[in-house]
C-alpha cells in the first residue's frame, strides 16, 4: 500500500524519555498535547520516534492492530507500558 493512506489509518509514535519502555500512540494530526494534562506530564519529554500505516496488514511486537486502532478512534490515543 502506498505512503498516501488516509491520516485516519496512521499514527505517530512517541517515546517517553522520563519513563522507560512507555510509548504512546496517537494519529498522525493529533499531537502529544491533546493527551490528558495528567498523563503528558507524567511521561514528558516525550520523543517522536516513528509513524506506522495501519492500513499496511502487519504484526507489531506487543499491541494487535485492532487494538490500536480502536484505542485511536476512543479515546484518541494508546498507551503502551512496560512489560510487567
Amino acid at each position: 500500500m502506498s505512503s498516501s493512506a488516509p491520516d485516519s489509518r496512521r499514527c505517530v509514535v512517541y517515546k517517553s524519555l522520563r519513563k522507560a519502555d512507555t510509548y504512546v500512540y496517537l494519529r498522525v494530526a493529533s499531537e502529544p498535547a491533546a493527551l490528558p494534562a495528567a498523563l503528558r506530564h507524567a511521561l514528558e519529554p516525550l520523543a517522536r520516534v516513528m509513524e506506522i500505516d495501519l492500513s499496511v496488514t502487519r504484526k507489531l511486537a506487543r499491541v494487535d492492530i485492532d487494538t490500536l486502532a480502536a484505542a485511536l478512534d476512543s479515546p484518541g490515543y494508546y498507551l503502551q507500558l512496560p512489560p510487567a
